[in-house]
């Protein structure tokens, strides 16, 4: 075995080296310096992020029989995913170091690096085998990590819901991976769309093992009808966990869900599985937005928030053209810095008062208008409301769909359209509650921690950047247009 080919592999070794040095450190340093852990876990990180943006890695690069490969595009999206992982980590700091889980934050670290690991290998991996792999390293320690709060129930609860909903997920995908491997006889993404290719007829059994792939990967993405563990995992989960899975897990899914659908099965696009897509998107959307619509408790209303973006994230799957791959790239980039600034006050809020009901927002404005402020645009855009940057990618994500030309996907993004009449709604709820109704115990004034406050200001940075910056859609642009990955995509 010629031991070079794991220098392909620059981002997966980095990020290596970071969860080996976050681990020897939590291990073997005093317990005196145990206090700067979590410091020292984001300086790494960020050292770590910075360096991916280095030119020299936007090279095109096969390992292992090309079951690995690299790209200036997959550079780009583990780029994004870091942009994430760092927020989290920031915010997630007065969390890990509070009393209850202080003893415990070093494998808090540890294991969201190795789920970010497991990512990383969705995203490259052009062979289900190593696909497999990194779904569940992906999944597995998520497990452990929506159970950390030892002391309460609820915790308990959501680990046993997503580990036996990852379980059975799992179950269907390797049935539908065995279905495809016995009717083409391998496992490589390239091999699999030739045999298809060569075929030349429909198989009953190919749409079903399509099928079943698309209900493992869906259930990552919280698609409608694998959707039910969302809202319990995300209520019973840790804040920061809860955080992550909502927009790291969710984005990575939503890569690795793009080069599977296309790169292996898109000659039975317009046979199969556009017509599946189409009928994920639009129940995804539109029971996301209606329960969003009775949710009181704020963590479950993220959630179901969170389901209904992700049909609008499965816009840019179904687009099949770079400004679709553009698109979607910067859509859950603008989502990662959206999200996060709302868990991010929901968070400090937490950390602070233990509150989480949408009641306990009323008046927020009067005693802490900066969190106010920051929550208000969070939920301007993830509703699309301009100028903010959660219009643009709405925009942009539309604009990708509709280049197709079909008009049944006219239809699709007209009905997307109409959801976010309901979406404006309820993200509008918690505007009002904290700018105009009135509480006679409104959550008292208080001062979060200068790592909350780090988190929210990248967060809103985000949010207001991207929406006056064009520059960022159009590099992504390019970068699609010019890309062997998409190209082959194609």
């Amino acid at each position: 075995m010629d031991y070079s080919q794991f220098l392909a592999m620059k981002q997966e070794i980095g990020l290596l080296v970071v969860f080996l040095l976050v681990f020897l450190y939590d291990t073997f340093m005093p317990k005196k310096a145990q206090s700067n852990l979590s410091g020292v876990t984001c300086l790494l990180f960020a050292l770590f992020t910075a360096a991916c943006f280095c030119p020299c890695l936007l090279t095109n690069a096969e390992s292992f029989s090309g079951m690995y490969e690299s790209s200036a595009v997959i550079v780009t999206i583990k780029n994004i995913l870091n942009v994430g992982v760092l927020i989290v980590l920031i915010q997630s700091m007065k969390w890990a170091n509070s009393e209850m889980q202080i003893m415990r934050r070093g494998e808090f670290y540890e294991l969201l690096l190795v789920t970010l690991f497991g990512m990383y290998l969705m995203i490259s991996a052009r062979h289900f085998l190593l696909f497999v792999i990194g779904l569940e390293a992906a999944s597995l320690p998520l497990a452990a990590m929506v159970a950390f709060d030892k002391k309460h129930y609820e915790s308990h609860e959501a680990a046993v819901k997503y580990i036996m909903t990852a379980v059975f997920s799992s179950a269907i995908f390797m049935m539908g991976l065995s279905f495809v491997y016995g009717l083409t006889g391998t496992l490589y993404f390239d091999g699999i769309a030739n045999a298809i290719n060569g075929e030349g007829q429909l198989n009953v059994l190919l749409i079903v093992a399509l099928a079943f792939v698309m209900s493992g990967v869906g259930f990552k993405l919280s698609l409608v009808p694998f959707h039910l563990w969302t809202a319990d995992v995300y209520q019973g989960a840790p804040t920061s966990v809860t955080s992550y899975l909502s927009v790291i897990s969710k984005g990575a899914t939503a890569f690795a869900f793009l080069v599977i659908m296309v790169q292996v099965f898109g000659s039975l696009y317009s046979q199969v599985w556009e017509w599946m897509l189409y009928a994920l998107i639009i129940i995804t959307i539109t029971v996301g937005n209606l329960f969003a619509l009775r949710q009181n408790n704020m963590k479950r209303f993220l959630a179901f928030s969170s389901i209904s973006q992700a049909g609008y994230i499965m816009l840019g799957v179904i687009a099949l053209n770079t400004t679709g791959m553009a698109s979607l790239m910067y859509y859950i980039l603008v989502y990662i810095f959206s999200n996060l600034a709302a868990f991010g006050v929901v968070s400090a809020i937490e950390n602070k008062t233990g509150k989480l009901s949408m009641e306990d927002y009323n008046g927020l404005y009067k005693t802490n208008p900066r969190l106010s402020f920051a929550m208000m645009l969070a939920m301007f855009s993830l509703a699309g409301i301009p100028p903010f940057a959660g219009f643009f990618s709405k925009f942009f994500i539309f604009t990708g769909a509709i280049q197709q030309g079909s008009i049944a996907i006219y239809v699709l993004v007209l009905i997307a359209l109409i959801n976010t009449i309901p979406s404006l709604y309820y993200y509008l709820r918690v505007v009002k509650a904290m700018f105009i109704n009135d509480s006679e115990t409104p959550i008292e004034t208080f001062r979060s921690a200068t790592s909350e406050r780090i988190g929210l200001w990248i967060s809103v940075g985000g949010i207001i950047l991207l929406g006056i910056v064009s520059c960022v859609y159009n590099y992504l642009l390019d970068l699609t247009a010019t890309s062997d990955m998409f190209a082959g995509l194609l």
